[in-house]
């Protein structure tokens, strides 16, 4: 069964690894408010990546690829919450963050930030955003999780990839988190936060776009 794993676990960390809206969050969260909140969005990237792949060893995303209006509204959801998360970046963009630079176990020396709750629930709102992903999963473990040879094998692959796919991508986003919340990238984002925001913000409403576009799309070449 090892033999097995491997394969899809390697695919899945580079899925993780690859730059998307959930690597601009973690980053952001991590640099702008403080290393445990960019821990918090990470585990939120990892409880959010766990559930798609939940669906999809269930087979739970063949409703999505075949009930085309529900595809639709999901990524029509995401997309919204996506531009959302643009604005609200553009909106921030000129307020200089009151937290120092000064740094005290991973948090601010001073002044407020954001909860580690409230950072872990937008971080898994960000990752559910785009329905796309369980997809992603699905065609993964479609390509490369062995056909079963005896009762009870699908069952298995079922308690031990869960779990795996929260190592994964909570571990991935752990050490960007980790990575980006260090003292030089801090003070580099403090410096530049306007341009930064506005970028980051642009990139999101773009993924967002994107996604909205694709949904319709799709729904009208279906008819």
């Amino acid at each position: 069964m090892l033999a097995s794993l491997i394969p899809i676990l390697v695919a899945l960390l580079l899925g993780a690894m690859s730059p998307g809206p959930s690597f601009v969050l973690v980053t952001r969260t991590a640099v702008g408010q403080s290393r445990r909140n960019g821990l918090a969005a990470a585990a939120g990237m990892g409880v959010g990546g766990t559930l798609f792949g939940t669906l999809a060893l269930l087979g739970l995303t063949a409703l999505l690829t075949q009930v085309v209006w529900l595809n639709m509204v999901l990524r029509l959801a995401g997309g919204l919450y996506l531009l959302y998360l643009a604005v609200r970046m553009w909106q921030g963009a000129g307020t200089p963050l009151a937290t120092p630079l000064a740094m005290t176990d991973g948090a601010p020396a001073g002044g407020q930030v954001p909860s580690l709750g409230r950072a872990f629930i937008v971080a898994l709102a960000t990752q559910l955003s785009n329905p796309k992903t369980a997809i992603a999963y699905a065609s993964i473990f479609a390509a490369l999780l062995p056909a079963p040879s005896q009762v009870g094998e699908p069952s298995r692959h079922l308690l031990v990839l869960p779990p795996m796919i929260f190592l994964i991508e909570a571990g991935w986003y752990s050490v960007v988190a980790l990575a980006f919340s260090l003292e030089a990238p801090r003070r580099a984002y403090l410096r530049a936060k306007g341009g930064i925001d506005r970028v980051t913000g642009t990139v999101m409403g773009a993924l967002g776009l994107h996604l909205m576009v694709d949904a319709v799309r799709d729904a009208v070449s279906a008819r």
